[in-house]
């Protein structure tokens, strides 16, 4: 945990500057603020498939570099038009190479929802999110008390965007709180080791109700992967690394797609 102890300390840095340099008004005013988000939970709750949320990550801090030719509104269009029902989009800077610029000029020729995926520690982080394009935000579980995850649950869902919650352990589970989060994520990779085990998601969903909509994160590659999956009550999955190291990232996004079928 002391890798993600270092990402907050950094995060709480960036939140004291974007507070000095913003103030809510400022989000409200863009082009964004208004506009009604695309519904994630929806998008990720179709019967017959396991969703796909592709991810647009340039670098990790375990990986390094993992896309050199890395076009963020290229990735983009290639997800949207390979069939992704969701976009992740990282806007770490420090950490995975990211920024919130990718977010927003995605924003602005999106077709699916996009997840906001970084480390929310604080309310103007979630306005940040809305006022450039985000339909929904990542909340981490590891770094986040009881308290903030439904303080930041609920700004997101006054300013019309939906929260996935992450969890990378079993200990975490009980700040599921089932009435505001709606949509569960679960993380194959130990966050002490960064070993990832797909098994994570077959063990901590059988200890997630059933009415949550539920996603798997990382390590999820082949089609053994996604047969294992299938098994589960995984709804959906978010791949990041496979679709960007692979040489056509729109041959693999609908090689996933035809792997997410559950046959009849």
């Amino acid at each position: 945990m002391r890798f993600l102890d270092e990402i907050i300390d950094v995060k709480k840095e960036e939140v004291k500057k974007l507070r000095s340099e913003f103030s809510l008004s400022r989000f409200k005013d863009s082009e964004f603020f208004e506009k009604n988000c695309l519904d994630f939970n929806e998008t990720l709750s179709k019967d017959g498939v396991i969703s796909i949320i592709a991810e647009i990550k340039k670098a990790s801090p375990s990986k390094g570099i993992i896309k050199e030719d890395f076009n963020h509104l290229k990735i983009a269009e290639e997800y949207a038009n390979a069939g992704a029902d969701a976009i992740s989009v990282l806007t770490d800077q420090k950490f995975f190479m990211g920024h919130i610029n990718f977010l927003n000029e995605i924003a602005q020729i999106k077709s699916v929802p996009l997840l906001r995926k970084d480390f929310i520690i604080d309310e103007y982080q979630v306005f940040e999110a809305k006022s450039n394009g985000a339909d929904v935000i990542l909340l981490i579980a590891e770094a986040l008390s009881p308290q903030q995850i439904r303080e930041l649950t609920h700004c997101a869902k006054e300013n019309g965007m939906e929260t996935l919650l992450e969890f990378h352990s079993e200990n975490q589970l009980d700040k599921i709180d089932t009435s505001i989060n709606k949509i569960v994520g679960i993380n194959n990779r130990d966050l002490k080791t960064f070993k990832v085990d797909i098994k994570t998601t077959e063990c901590l969903s059988k200890k997630i109700p059933g009415e949550i909509t539920l996603v798997s994160e990382s390590g999820i590659s082949t089609l053994d992967n996604i047969n294992f999956l299938k098994k589960t009550r995984t709804n959906a999955i978010l791949v990041g690394e496979h679709l960007m190291r692979s040489s056509s990232i729109t041959d693999s996004l609908k090689q996933l797609k035809e792997w997410c079928i559950h046959e009849n």
